[in-house]
């Protein structure tokens, strides 16, 4: 599939992967942050931003989607980041091609989600696309009246928030949405659930640098977590960004900046 994707700056080539209902348009601030130092490309992911819907969504087709977009621009080595469900698909191509990356930065997420944590993360994110696909958004002709509808079911200001940035106005003063929301809520399951380890695609990684963020107030990864990332990525160094929670790039943008200024072409 060919992603949509902006560019920004010049030096060695860096991807960023966004997470879940996010967009390249969420990564933009932080890219121009570090666009001295790196060409930083930030693709939309499959039924997400501006790229193209398909049924299809699992880590296989988006590490492949990635693969194919670093063929078309002729990157043979890179950098690759990722952050959430982008960090899962970050660490699925890292198991493919090893190869191809001069290091990875996964932000907020483990390969593989525990028993505990897949439950909770899939009744959150059902909770919210369940209240995305309740909208009629045909009969609905302001931000403010969709805003209105969904806190009936989304308590917080700040996820409905990121949440409405997804719309998009048609002719007509109506909206639609631009992720894909029937497939994601079909295939979320996959998605927090993770990467699977043990399956044929997967081998211990090694030979550049791995960096995992994790947000000081997220739940998403901890210490009893560390043996199941270094066992692909034994070499992972492991960074706890001070007040931040799931979202680092918006919390604490400057400490994620410092981070990433720390790999090395």
């Amino acid at each position: 599939m060919k992603l949509f994707f902006r560019k920004y700056g010049s030096g060695p080539p860096l991807i960023i992967l966004h997470g879940l209902y996010g967009s390249s348009d969420n990564w933009v601030s932080f890219a121009k942050s570090i666009s001295d130092r790196f060409t930083v490309y930030l693709p939309d992911q499959r039924n997400h931003g501006q790229s193209p819907h398909s049924d299809i969504h699992d880590y296989t087709s988006m590490k492949e989607d990635l693969f194919e977009m670093a063929e078309e621009l002729g990157l043979d080595r890179f950098f690759l980041a990722g952050h959430s469900m982008g960090g899962r698909t970050a660490m699925a191509f890292a198991l493919s091609w090893p190869e191809r990356l001069c290091g990875l930065v996964i932000i907020d997420i483990t390969p593989l989600s525990s028993d505990e944590k897949y439950t909770e993360a899939y009744l959150a994110h059902s909770r919210i696309l369940d209240s995305m696909l309740s909208l009629k958004l045909e009969e609905l002709k302001s931000r403010d009246e969709i805003d209105a509808m969904l806190s009936q079911t989304i308590d917080s200001e700040s996820t409905r928030g990121f949440i409405m940035k997804n719309l998009r106005r048609l002719p007509g003063d109506k909206f639609a949405w631009k992720l894909n929301v029937p497939v994601l809520k079909d295939k979320l399951k996959e998605i927090t659930r993770g990467i699977e380890p043990g399956k044929s695609d997967f081998r211990e990684v090694s030979g550049f640098p791995v960096i995992i963020l994790k947000g000081e107030d997220s739940a998403y990864i901890s210490p009893e977590d560390y043996p199941a990332i270094m066992k692909p990525f034994p070499e992972a160094e492991f960074e706890i960004i001070p007040g931040s929670g799931h979202w680092i790039h918006a919390d604490n943008p400057e400490a994620l900046r410092k981070s990433f200024l720390r790999l090395r072409a």
